[in-house]
């Protein structure tokens, strides 16, 4: 076997890892993949004989990657973002795949992707790195071109807003889907009262439409309701998902996808609700595996 060879099947066994380093880096399945094989590209060319940790190495540089693709997005982008929702992992309702476990670690789930978009980029991956893979300040601060003590403001800072902004989910799945059941039921029967009723009074609906005007963030049991009352009339045809590890919902309209939404459900109550209902973006999601 060349050293070639040999690294080749080194980077295969850390692949599931470096993938959800960049996919929590960047909120987008198809950019983490190109991350990954950036990182690989760079890894190749590289003199790896005297690393001393594989691993380590291989996600500092997977890192830099992710890092430097955040930081071209943040230039390129003139406009306001607006309303935005990470691509979402889907799984069929009866269980994930094995490659999207690894990936969905740490439930990881659409809410807190949400708010690590309002991160900086230097925050960002201190955060993700000490406090989801537990990088050592000292080998992040190098990537971030900061010393260790201000790498671990970063952190700090990224955990206060993380905390303050991301509900934390403490229903089991058994009870998400008694919830999100209850919901659609209320949604179908235009049983407004039984809607508000699922939903805590502060909930916040986020639905990222892409180009098509159908982007909109709302907040509020009763303006929640509402949402949900007129899209029930939208003649979509609505079936169970695993969304990020979560009760969800995709739906179909005239055969073709019109949206996968996940829900955060904090005692008993929805507490947010994430749809991704850009065209564009649900046709590089992979749903044949939730055809019957």
């Amino acid at each position: 076997m060349t050293d070639q060879q040999w690294l080749a099947e080194r980077f295969e066994e850390h692949r599931s890892r470096l993938r959800a380093v960049a996919y929590r880096m960047l909120g987008s399945l198809s950019e983490a993949d190109d991350a990954v094989q950036d990182a690989w590209l760079r890894v190749s060319s590289a003199d790896a004989s005297e690393v001393e940790n594989l691993g380590a190495w291989l996600t500092t540089i997977v890192a830099r990657v992710a890092l430097n693709m955040l930081r071209s997005r943040n230039t390129r982008r003139e406009q306001p973002l607006g309303v935005h929702v990470p691509d979402p992992v889907v799984d069929p309702a009866d269980g994930t795949d094995p490659e999207h476990e690894a990936l969905l670690a740490d439930s990881v789930g659409l809410a807190l992707l949400v708010v690590l978009e309002t991160l900086s980029p230097a925050e960002r991956l201190a955060f993700v790195l000490h406090d989801m893979f537990a990088v050592p300040f000292e080998q992040i601060a190098p990537i971030v071109e900061r010393s260790p003590e201000a790498t671990r403001q970063l952190a700090s800072r990224a955990r206060r807003r993380v905390r303050g902004s991301a509900p934390v989910p403490n229903a089991s799945l058994t009870e998400q889907w008694n919830v999100v059941d209850a919901f659609l039921a209320a949604a179908r029967k235009g049983d407004f009262e039984a809607l508000v009723a699922l939903l805590d009074p502060d909930v916040v609906l986020r639905a990222d439409g892409g180009m098509t005007g159908l982007s909109r963030q709302v907040q509020g049991a009763e303006a929640v309701a509402s949402q949900a009352s007129m899209w029930a009339r939208a003649g979509l045809t609505i079936r169970r998902a695993l969304v990020n590890g979560a009760a969800g919902l995709v739906s179909e309209r005239q055969g073709k996808p019109f949206s996968v939404g996940a829900f955060t459900i904090k005692d008993g109550k929805i507490v947010e609700c994430d749809f991704l209902v850009d065209p564009d973006r649900l046709a590089q999601l992979d749903l044949e595996v939730l055809q019957d």
